[in-house]
């Protein structure tokens, strides 16, 4: 099933696609009225029964696309996650995946701008896996690591580059105000059983610029997410952003950055296509 947080008519909710329409879940299911509360309750298999059995309230046409999860706990991400990236930039694989943050400010959802700011151009494109986390655990041992994923959604991690060189640190340059994308919507982990057999492409006005398979990835999912939750508990609507693949517009020559009025897309496998438009930041 596909759920998916959004606006209409004004009011944020959240629900699930069925008939390409929408079911508001979050109008029917107090008190939650978001998705992260709802998996924070563990009534993900009530609401999907809702769904069955309730004609669609709006049509996919007629809504604001969300972030999936509006208000994550955490926004994890995973750099340097797939070999061909790590050769482009010259780096060497570590033993240990290397972990940064965003906050929520900075992703939009589905068919809504992605903002280039007005302190650079060297503005950047990462299409990547995400998965959003269903139960709390702490020590979570890899086996049973994929037990506690409620789904799978699309992350353009939006990435400004000359800031992100700034330091040897990369969040000045990852969390940049609306600068990523989240969505469409996430795919229930019952029909992703197994997320390491994906294909991922990312285009940017068309133009096919990062295409790769998830069982590339150097650390898979079930050993994040082990080694995340080591470092701290992870929570019901918690996200984790795998990583991208090779391709960046960084090394390319020339760069080949976003710019206002191009058309990015990224899109994932089982899951479908986040497309967004980029703007400029306003003076």
């Amino acid at each position: 099933m596909k759920f998916l947080s959004f606006i209409a008519n004004g009011h944020a909710s959240f629900g699930a696609v069925k008939d390409n329409g929408v079911v508001d879940v979050g109008t029917r299911m107090a008190p939650c009225s978001t998705l992260r509360q709802l998996l924070e309750a563990g009534r993900i298999a009530e609401a999907a029964k809702l769904v069955a059995s309730t004609a669609p309230d709006h049509r996919l046409d007629a809504i604001s696309f969300a972030p999936v999860i509006p208000d994550p706990g955490k926004i994890i991400c995973v750099g340097l996650n797939y070999r061909d990236h790590v050769a482009e930039t010259g780096r060497t694989v570590t033993e240990k995946p290397a972990l940064f943050v965003r906050f929520p400010c900075s992703q939009v959802g589905h068919l809504q701008p992605i903002v280039k700011p007005k302190v650079s151009d060297d503005f950047d494109y990462e299409g990547e896996l995400a998965l959003v986390i269903g139960k709390q655990g702490r020590h979570i041992p890899a086996r049973g690591a994929l037990d506690h994923v409620a789904g799978y959604a699309c992350y353009n991690e939006g990435s400004i580059r000359d800031w992100q060189r700034h330091t040897s640190q990369f969040l000045s340059g990852k969390t940049f105000a609306e600068s990523g994308s989240f969505g469409p919507w996430l795919v229930t982990a019952d029909e992703i059983p197994d997320p390491s057999k994906l294909t991922l492409q990312t285009r940017l006005n068309g133009a096919v610029v990062q295409n790769t398979t998830t069982d590339l990835l150097i650390t898979g999912i079930p050993d994040l997410i082990a080694y995340i939750s080591t470092i701290c508990p992870l929570d019901p609507g918690d996200v984790i952003v795998t990583g991208t693949p090779g391709g960046v517009g960084l090394k390319r020559t020339p760069p080949l950055w976003m710019r206002p009025g191009d058309t990015v897309e990224v899109e994932i496998s089982g899951i479908g296509t986040l497309r967004n438009k980029v703007i400029a930041e306003a003076a």
